[in-house]
């Protein structure tokens, strides 16, 4: 799939901490509320059913064994054997919970995102991003989930190390699986974005080079289009022009340097593409809305 090295870096930016995550193996009736959360919470049904019940009041999702949910902005919301069920708060240090009913296996828990200012992959997903279990898509996917199960189930030695890698995995997977679902003539955005040959390449050189001076007519060269049917095309299926995604990633990036690394504002600021670094503290200040210091400060404490 063209450009999906652009959705792994995507991910990688917005990640701003490790994932947590909790098994919890219920026996019906049960019923666990899950608070309106700054992460992304995720669900995986390891063995069994349940039903998802969002806090904004639209409908219950049945999810059956294998099935993924995302909640990429936090969405309050419950996890119960059946819609009406009681709940209560999800506490990840309880594993075993509910009555003498139907068991199933559950693994939830939370990915860490930059929300201050998404990236559009993730701020174009739905409040619940569901992929069902359907045997021949999503194979990866599925068999992660499937390890996951087992691990979990089992407790093998080396679990602690197997578990944390899969649910680090699991996030560009269930993105990835969601997109391909969507991927259809009809179908703009994302979903399509990174399937389109010229877009998806042109996305590979930001994001390789952010730092490049870049204009829009080297990129139409690049990848082979006239600069007019690049600018339309690029934007149609990004959702903004070529250097606002440019800028965009510039500032993205430079976020993630100042959380990850140890680098100076003033080599921050070059390998962004800033001559400057008082252009660039300038420029960081107006989408994020502190300077670059305070923000490796506030960033450094959570």
């Amino acid at each position: 799939m063209p450009g999906m090295d652009v959705l792994a870096d995507v991910v990688a930016a917005m990640r701003t901490g490790p994932a947590t995550s909790g098994r919890s193996e219920v026996r019906a009736p049960w019923g666990l509320r899950f608070a309106d959360s700054f992460g992304a919470a995720f669900h995986l049904v390891l063995q069994g059913s349940c039903w998802l019940v969002p806090g904004d009041g639209s409908a219950p999702v049945a999810l059956g064994p294998g099935d993924a949910v995302l909640m990429p902005r936090g969405l309050g919301h419950s996890l119960v054997d059946r819609p009406g069920s009681p709940v209560v708060d999800f506490n990840p240090e309880v594993e075993v919970l509910g009555g003498q009913g139907a068991r199933s296996l559950l693994l939830c828990g939370t990915y860490l995102l930059d929300r201050h200012r998404p990236h559009p992959v993730l701020d174009n997903l739905p409040d619940v991003v569901h992929v069902a279990a359907d045997p021949g898509r999503h194979r990866t996917l599925h068999s992660a989930i499937g390890i996951l199960g087992e691990e979990l189930d089992a407790n093998r030695p080396g679990v602690a190390a197997v578990v944390p890698a899969l649910v680090d995995a699991l996030l560009v997977l269930i993105i990835r699986a969601w997109m391909e679902e969507r991927n259809c003539p009809t179908q703009s955005g994302w979903s399509r974005t990174l399937t389109d040959i010229p877009v998806a390449r042109s996305l590979e050189l930001i994001h390789s080079e952010p730092g490049a001076s870049w204009t829009v007519a080297d990129l139409a060269g690049q990848v082979g289009l006239s600069r007019a049917a690049f600018a339309r095309r690029f934007t149609e299926a990004v959702g903004e022009p070529p250097l606002t995604y440019l800028s965009r990633w510039r500032m993205t990036t430079a976020a993630r340097l100042l959380r990850d690394e140890d680098r100076s504002l003033a080599a921050v600021a070059k390998q962004i593409g800033y001559t400057s670094e008082f252009a660039f503290a300038k420029a960081f200040k107006r989408d994020f809305g502190v300077a670059p210091g305070t923000y490796r400060r506030q960033t450094a404490s959570v």
